[in-house]
């Protein structure tokens, strides 16, 4: 049986407007509040946020709470709970498990039915009436198609669609023949940009192999996975994901059918299933579980047989903003006060995947406006920003992020923005642009801001032009955010405080002035957060990721370093002496405010502070 929270009934909430009008202090008399008012007097919705919304929702439509969640201003639960108190609906708090849910009801709702409109029959009440799960509480002419399709009379309980989604995979799996037939329905193939998505299950010819890549899609993406990487071992096939940074073993498969599975792959990726002497690179584009995910897929010959690495890219997912990335309110001013520049280099630094081109792309976001033209050279271009033009690198046709620079500046551009500064020349065009009147971003591969200036040094760039196009260097890394449905708080040992750079009786005396930074959790002063497991994280402790940042802004003082040649060190120490916050002190800070562990800022900042 679902649980669910009564309808909270108030006077000027039934049948109120789903948004669109500015938030105000307190309602008018006898009129009804909107659903962003109710967020920001129940959930702590930040006027900005909304209005960043309700922008956004002019601009490409959908659900203004749907839109919320993907910025991350408010949680999907907070939402559900809002719409509930604006339609005087229930909300349902416990879902039941999938062997409990009525099988009748099930055998007359066809499952494209229920994941097009997100909803579930899930059991009839002491009333004979059917609770039906909805995600959108307007969808009255839905549930009336329910109730002819059922013959009884229906109420609907609100649920996040995330959950409905979920259930209705477990449900339909556990009915129709197992967990394949969900699977399926959720992966589909896309020919090409204007032709029409074709549902696999159409394909009566499918064959188990297909259905078990599918399988590895379907799962991948409902676990939040970045990779899949597919490996070859002497009498197994061991199949792993990457979730947050972190692999984890999903299943194995017997070695005879490797080659098969393979195949299937290159057949998806349009490579050549003869040649498994060579390294092969391809594309797949793919609807999975109702998102467009891009995959670049990459096969290498190993001494146990063909290797598969599938990375994965949601095309649905909202391109998030500047402050949405995990910045504090010190270095978001700072990054702000760079890009506002009419010209110079912002560097992102950071290992491979340390979120640097999502930095990259929320600074773009940040400026972007018609007074600007914007030129982008990217392998690959990961997401499509409307008014920006983006070039992906391709070095079969010598169309390198060099090449693509050099052309860019006979494009009169206002802002470039180059994926990566590999090599001296790239390095060279993009100082070159800088110095002529652009701004430029780009990132290079270094541990710390600092050892930004002395990399391009070393490329053999004239320590003199680094000086006069340099404006900031951002280092950063991704640290893992502790599952807040099972995660603790504990009292750290002072050895701990201290490794974390912090001063123990300041840390327990909870004296630490904290900038703001969004999605902060409340935790006691002097305790942190201490990741357990649970069902809903899989048992890790940890969902989900934000960011640590270093920003060194480019003072006089560093700029006579680099004209000495000075080393990383000494850069770094002039920084620290005029209020450089670093990777761990900003990591320290998110521990204090529960957005991470100190376990992940101490693993992703030893190299930094060794």
């Amino acid at each position: 049986m679902a649980e669910y929270d009564p309808p909270v009934t108030l006077p000027y909430n039934v049948g109120a407007p789903v948004g669109g009008a500015a938030p105000v202090a307190a309602p008018a008399s006898g009129r009804p509040l909107l659903l962003g008012e109710i967020l920001m007097r129940d959930a702590g919705l930040r006027p900005e946020h909304l209005e960043r919304a309700l922008a956004r929702q002019q601009d490409e439509g959908g659900l203004l709470g749907e839109i919320l969640v993907r910025l991350q201003a408010v949680e999907e639960a907070a939402v559900m709970r809002a719409l509930g108190v604006q339609h005087d609906m229930p909300v349902a708090t416990e879902l039941p498990d999938a062997e409990s849910v009525d099988a009748e009801l099930i055998d007359k709702i066809p499952i494209n039915f229920a994941k097009t409109h997100r909803v579930l029959p899930i059991r009839i009440d002491a009333d004979e009436n059917v609770e039906v799960l909805v995600s959108d509480p307007l969808e009255v002419e839905v549930l009336d198609d329910i109730s002819v399709l059922l013959g009884r009379a229906v109420e609907g309980v609100l649920c996040p669609p995330s959950r409905i989604v979920d259930l209705i995979n477990k449900v339909y799996g556990r009915l129709r023949g197992g967990a394949e037939l969900a699977e399926k329905q959720d992966v589909e193939d896309e020919y090409g940009d204007d032709e029409e998505l074709v549902d696999i299950l159409d394909l009566t010819d499918e064959a188990p192999i297909i259905r078990w890549v599918n399988s590895l899609l379907f799962h991948a993406i409902k676990e939040r996975a970045s990779d899949i990487h597919i490996e070859p071992g002497e009498k197994e096939v061991m199949v792993r994901y990457r979730v947050d940074g972190v692999l984890r073993e999903h299943k194995r498969a017997h070695r005879q059918y490797l080659p098969s599975i393979i195949a299937r792959v290159k057949i998806m990726a349009g490579l050549n299933i003869a040649e498994k002497r060579l390294p092969q690179d391809g594309r797949i584009r793919r609807r999975v579980a109702g998102k467009d995910i891009d995959m670049r897929v990459a096969t290498v010959p190993t001494a146990a047989g063909e290797r598969v690495t599938i990375r994965l890219l949601d095309r649905t997912s909202v391109l998030l903003g500047l402050p949405d990335i995990g910045m504090a309110t010190d270095t978001l001013g700072l990054v702000r006060q760079i890009i506002e520049r009419p010209h110079g280099i912002l560097l992102v630094t950071g290992p491979t995947g340390s979120g640097k081109t999502t930095t990259l792309y929320a600074c773009l976001s940040e400026i972007n406006s018609p007074e600007l033209n914007i030129l982008t050279v990217e392998d690959p271009v990961e997401y499509q920003l409307e008014g920006i033009s983006q070039t992906q690198v391709n070095a079969k046709i010598d169309l390198t992020f060099a090449s693509g620079l050099r052309s860019f500046l006979r494009h009169d551009p206002d802002v470039i923005m180059v994926g990566e500064i590999r090599d001296r020349e790239t390095a060279e065009i993009a100082i070159t642009a800088s110095l002529t009147g652009h701004f430029v971003f780009s990132t290079v591969h270094t541990n710390d801001a600092a050892g930004a200036i002395t990399r391009l040094v070393d490329m053999g760039i004239e320590p003199f032009l680094v000086a006069s196009s340099m404006v900031g260097l951002l280092a950063q890394r991704l640290v893992r955010r502790p599952c807040f449905e099972c995660a603790t708080e504990v009292t750290p040992s002072e050895e701990l405080v201290r490794e974390l750079g912090l001063d123990p009786e300041r840390f327990f005396a909870g004296t630490y002035e904290l900038p703001a930074v969004k999605g902060q959790r409340p935790v006691t002063p002097g305790k942190v957060l201490e990741a357990r497991g649970c069902p809903s994280c899989l048992n890790v402790g940890y969902s989900g990721r934000t960011a640590v940042y270093e920003m060194l802004m480019i003072s006089e003082r560093i700029r006579q370093l680099t004209l000495q040649k000075a080393d990383a060190g000494s850069i770094r120490n002039a920084g620290l002496d005029e209020g450089l916050v670093t990777l761990r002190m900003d990591g320290a800070r998110k521990v204090m405010q529960g957005l991470t562990t100190p376990e992940e800022v101490l693993m992703v900042t030893a190299e930094d502070e060794g």
